[in-house]
């Protein structure tokens, strides 16, 4: 059993309203209270919302830049079960709603049939999406430039935020979301995603065919070099195999700050506008 007492706390709470619970699954760099705004427009749309986060997390960014090191080692395996335990803590499947790495978590977890339905935004690629564009390359270089990175936590600097997160919105916004909500991540889950489709035992599989996998809107974002779009559109044709409702949405002018930086409203009405679709409150 992996879930901490505030996460078992807030599960218990969510389970008292009665209402459908929505889990969001933060990505690597940040934490779990990235979701805020987000929980607190579900929750104003009739939601019980719920923001575990991965193993051994901190609970604020403060407590998490005093020690980087609790973050290394962490795997795609030891997380995605982390969410799984999560998810059938709850009295009802919930919705999941992930960003980045938190979105291959997200179709992992709907593919294990935990999810009543789901959104992953620019999801990191599971094993069977083949893209690999170059500025995805770079933005993993940070990690991957060191293989000693892989038992490691590490912590992007500003300029490397920069180019990863903030390449959409100005120099200062990007600095300012810097400030606020970054903290390191474990080097292991990059590598994992790297070698996926070289290693048939990969932790990056997720179930695209199960038939309870649910409703799902794949989300991407046009200038985000970290997942770019053509990544994110590979998820979904993979997705699409699926017999349950697949859709999929691009914004244009994003990049991957798009569900933390001043217009994370715009994606969230996207993504609350599905979800009361196919799964209402």
């Amino acid at each position: 059993m992996s879930l901490t007492d505030t996460e078992r706390a807030a599960i218990d709470a969510a389970n008292a309203t009665g209402r459908r619970p929505v889990m969001f699954i933060h990505g690597l760099w940040l934490l779990a209270s990235s979701w805020d705004h987000w929980a607190a427009l579900f929750e104003e749309a009739g939601y019980a919302p719920v923001a575990p986060g991965w193993p051994d997390d901190p609970e604020t960014v403060e407590e998490a830049r005093k020690d980087p090191t609790v973050f290394a080692g962490k795997s795609v395996g030891q997380i995605s079960d982390h969410y799984s335990e999560a998810a059938q803590a709850l009295n009802q499947k919930p919705v999941v709603i992930g960003h980045s790495f938190g979105g291959l978590l997200t179709e992992i977890v709907a593919g294990r049939g935990h999810a009543a339905a789901s959104v992953p935004i620019s999801p990191a690629p599971a094993r069977g999406v083949l893209p690999l564009p170059l500025a995805q390359l770079r933005s993993s270089f940070p990690v991957l430039g060191n293989p000693l990175n892989f038992g490691r936590a590490v912590t992007l600097t500003k300029g490397q935020f920069r180019y990863g997160f903030g390449n959409a919105v100005s120099e200062e916004e990007s600095d300012a979301l810097y400030e606020e909500y970054h903290v390191a991540g474990p080097g292991k889950v990059i590598f994992q995603a790297a070698t996926g489709n070289l290693n048939p035992f990969t932790e990056t599989k997720a179930d695209a065919t199960n038939p309870d996998r649910g409703p799902m809107l794949v989300i991407g974002a046009k200038l985000d070099h970290t997942v770019p779009a053509v990544v994110s559109k590979a998820s979904f044709t993979r997705e699409k195999k699926n017999q349950a409702v697949t859709e999929y949405h691009e914004f244009e002018d994003r990049g991957h700050s798009l569900t933390i930086d001043a217009r994370w409203r715009e994606v969230a009405d996207v993504a609350l506008s599905f979800v009361t679709k196919v799964a209402p409150a």
